[in-house]
């Protein structure tokens, strides 16, 4: 007997046969109802994240041999148990390059190669339920096994230190994008931190066309808006916002403006919803810089380190909170302004200390799936946001990379 209840306009299969019903309103629906159904739909395609920043967080914790990835993790936001409860199909993991490898420390070329290293061990020592993806198809094929497909994504454009060789090597170690910048500007492209006005430099440029002739995609979370527009307007294929949200909601410079949101919708990139609460509530923003600018004062005054944590713990108690909502109401006015096919998920989990109610780690993201159902969202629409828009702009990438490498007809 096949019987799924669902109502308020949704499906209801009983003996195998499916009705459409419209007579009781949505709010008939419970939230199991909707998760039930959110779940359903994420059984059918691969549910893809943008980035999670889980190889430094292990790296911070000793490494591998310190993680049973395996079995749950309390100390982070995602582990194997974690990731299937949450139905997640395949993950971008970010090979994060701290801003401070470029003043001291290992080279962030070799910063990156190690954080590539551990991607990929991490990948095969867990290869019953992970196995790594390459292009759209490895990710459907992964998908179909049953199987998490693990992508690659450099957090950091200094990782290849100016040198296009080491962009070349770095796309053969399987990286399948590049974010520009991360928190610092770089000769060639300028962070969203900075007041500079200008954007990719000719250099810039250039990273940019190569990365579209490897078929690694364009990440644009972290620069500043001038970069943005030129990014998007020099690459041949669809760029990608791994991680950000949108500025219009929440004011804070790592977000995506209106009118860049308007290019996202000519170039067809996917922008990735951020959960970062100070990037998805502006009272959350707007607290956090009240914050640091006592702290600054208190700094200033010469209260000593003991009384200013104090001070922050204090604060930290009355803060307000970011909602799986918002992060919904995000998704939405991207929706709105790029369209349908410019949406995506960037959580950023295991990369932020704090999280939105509701959105604490990897086995939640059906939940916010669930939320806009509720909202009224088809099922064709939820499917793009959670991995069809994402796929469709890797092949994309790889259709641009194997026209610009190859030869021109006489």
């Amino acid at each position: 007997m096949n019987s799924v209840r669902r109502l308020g306009g949704l499906a209801v299969r009983t003996l195998g046969v499916t009705i459409l019903l419209t007579a009781q309103p949505p709010n008939r629906l419970t939230a199991q109802d909707y998760r039930a159904e959110a779940i359903r739909i994420l059984r059918t395609l691969p549910l893809i994240d943008g980035h999670n920043d889980i190889p430094d967080a292990i790296r911070e914790r000793g490494g591998l041999d310190s993680v049973n990835f395996a079995v749950s993790q309390p100390k982070l936001m995602t582990d194997i148990p974690r990731l299937r409860s949450g139905h997640a199909g395949g993950q971008f993991w970010a090979a994060y390059v701290p801003s401070t490898t470029m003043d001291s420390g290992p080279h962030p070329a070799v910063y990156a190669l190690e954080q590539i290293d551990l991607i990929h061990r991490l990948c095969a020592r867990n290869s019953r339920s992970m196995a790594m993806a390459y292009t759209a198809a490895d990710v459907q094929r992964n998908f179909a096994a049953g199987k998490i497909s693990c992508l690659i994504g450099i957090e950091g454009g200094h990782a290849i230190e100016n040198s296009l060789g080491a962009l070349r090597m770095f796309s053969a170690l399987g990286t399948r994008y590049m974010t520009l910048t991360h928190w610092r500007s770089l000769d060639w492209a300028v962070a969203s931190t900075d007041t500079a006005h200008r954007g990719l430099s000719a250099f810039g440029k250039q990273v940019v066309l190569e990365m579209n002739r490897l078929g690694m995609l364009v990440d644009l979370s972290h620069v500043n808006d001038q970069t943005m527009s030129d990014a998007l307007h020099t690459s041949r294929a669809p760029i990608i916002f791994s991680h950000s949200s949108a500025r219009a909601l929440t004011n804070h410079a790592r977000d995506v403006p209106d009118s860049i949101l308007k290019l996202v919708a000519k170039n067809r990139g996917v922008v990735m919803v951020n959960f970062n609460p100070g990037f998805v509530s502006e009272a959350v923003r707007v607290y956090g810089d009240s914050v640091n600018a006592r702290l600054e004062a208190l700094r200033a005054a010469g209260a000593d380190s003991a009384t200013r944590a104090d001070s922050l713990k204090a604060w930290n108690a009355r803060a307000p909170h970011a909602t799986l909502q918002q992060v919904a109401d995000h998704i939405e006015h991207i929706r709105q302004v790029a369209g349908i096919d410019c949406v995506g998920l960037g959580s950023d989990f295991d990369g932020i200390t704090e999280v939105p109610v509701g959105l604490e780690d990897v086995s939640k993201l059906p939940d916010l799936i669930a939320e806009l159902l509720r909202r009224g969202w088809a099922e064709t629409d939820v499917k793009k946001l959670a991995g069809v828009n994402t796929l469709r702009v890797m092949r994309e990438a790889e259709r641009v990379a194997v026209a610009m490498r190859s030869p021109p007809r006489r």
